[in-house]
C-alpha cells in the first residue's frame, strides 16, 4: 500500500498517518477544510467535486477547485489527490472507488459532504411553501442532498469495511435535536434530515465491522459562499454582524474539520458516536478543539436559547 513519504511535511507523524480518506464534496467550505485537517493529521486524502480548473459546476463559483483543495492537503502535511467526480453519476463513483481500491487496497475514512444546492435556496425554498417551490428545484435538492449521499455510500462501503476501523461521516445542517423543528421547506427538511438517518442506519450495519457512522453538523458556517453573500472576507468577517446579528456566533470551516479529525483519531469513537448525530461544538468540547481564532462557538445552543427561546444573552456567551 502506498504511503505519503514527503519528509518536508510533519503529517506523516500525525495520528492519521497511513490512513486513507475520501472526502466527497471537497471543493470548498467544510469539505475543503475537512480534507486539509485530515491531511494535516497525516492521512492520504482523495478529494472530489465537480468544479475543476477546466469545469465549473452549477454552483457557479470559479474561485475554488478540487485541484486547489488537493494542493492544500499536501501543503498541510498529507497527500492530496484530486479526482473530478459527479456523485450523482454512478459510473463516475464506481471509477473513483475502483481507483482507490487499485491504488490503496482499502478505505479507512469516508466523509459524505455532498451538497451544492445553495443556489436553489433563496429563490425556490426560503419563505415558500413546498407547493410554491418549483418541482424541478425541489427534486434537484433531494438529488444533491440525499441521492448523492446514498450512491456514494452504497458504492464505497464495500471498500470501507476492509479497514480495521471504518469511519463514515455524514455532514449535514442541524443535529437530530435541532432538526426536530421544521426546516422551513419540505425539500430542505428532507435533504438535511436524511443524512442523520443514513448515519443511524449505517451505524447498525457497520457495528459488526468495528465501524462508526456519525452525522455531524457545523454551526453558522463562514464558508466562502457565506462570506461572499455578506460581502466580507475571513479577515473581516465580523463586519457582517451588522447585517446579520446571529453571525456573531459564526465559525470557520476548520472548527468542524479539526473536530472530525480528532474524532477520526479516537480509538473509542465507535462507543462514543456510532449511529449518533452531533455538532462541531459538542465534538470540540469532547476533544478540546478550538476554532482558528481560539474560540469555541456553539451556534446551535445560541439558536435554541436566544433565537427560539427568547433568552436575553450575548452571542459572546456562546463563543
Amino acid at each position: 500500500m502506498s504511503k505519503h513519504t514527503n519528509t518536508q511535511h510533519t503529517g506523516q507523524d500525525g495520528p492519521l498517518a497511513g490512513r486513507i480518506a475520501l472526502v466527497a464534496g471537497a471543493t470548498r467550505g467544510a469539505g475543503r477544510a475537512l480534507a486539509v485537517e485530515l491531511g494535516r493529521a497525516g492521512a492520504t486524502v482523495y478529494v472530489t467535486g465537480r468544479t475543476t480548473r477546466e469545469h465549473v459546476s452549477e454552483v457557479g463559483r470559479t474561485t475554488e477547485t478540487i485541484e486547489e483543495t488537493a494542493e492544500l492537503v499536501t501543503a498541510a502535511g498529507g497527500s492530496g489527490i484530486a479526482v473530478p467526480t459527479d456523485h450523482l453519476d454512478e459510473e463516475r463513483v464506481r471509477a473513483l472507488v475502483g481507483r482507490i481500491d487499485h491504488e490503496q487496497g482499502r478505505l479507512d475514512i469516508l466523509v459524505n459532504d455532498l451538497w451544492g444546492g445553495e443556489h436553489l435556496l433563496t429563490g425556490s425554498v426560503f419563505g415558500k411553501k413546498s407547493w410554491e417551490t418549483p418541482l424541478a428545484d425541489g427534486l434537484r435538492i433531494l438529488e444533491l442532498g440525499v441521492r448523492s449521499h446514498v450512491i456514494t455510500a452504497a458504492l464505497a462501503l464495500p471498500l470501507l469495511v476492509r479497514s480495521d476501523a471504518p469511519l463514515h461521516v455524514e455532514v449535514t445542517d442541524g443535529t437530530a435535536v435541532s432538526n426536530r423543528r421544521y426546516r422551513e421547506n419540505l425539500y430542505y427538511d428532507l435533504a438535511k434530515n436524511a443524512p442523520i438517518r443514513i448515519a443511524f442506519g449505517l451505524g447498525r450495519e457497520l457495528a459488526e465491522y468495528g465501524g462508526t457512522a456519525v452525522a455531524v453538523t457545523p454551526g453558522f458556517l463562514r464558508s466562502e459562499q457565506m462570506l461572499a453573500h455578506f460581502g466580507v472576507r475571513e479577515e473581516n468577517w465580523r463586519d457582517a454582524i451588522a447585517q446579520e446579528p446571529g453571525f456573531a456566533v459564526a465559525e470557520s470551516p476548520h472548527y468542524l474539520a479539526r473536530a472530525i479529525a480528532a474524532l477520526a483519531a479516537d480509538p473509542d469513537r465507535a462507543a462514543r458516536w456510532n449511529g449518533k448525530s452531533t455538532s462541531s461544538a459538542e465534538l470540540a468540547r469532547t476533544y478540546d478543539v478550538r476554532d482558528v481564532d481560539g474560540s469555541r462557538p456553539d451556534a446551535w445552543a445560541y439558536f435554541e436559547d436566544v433565537t427560539y427561546g427568547g433568552k436575553d444573552s450575548s452571542p459572546d456567551d456562546y463563543r
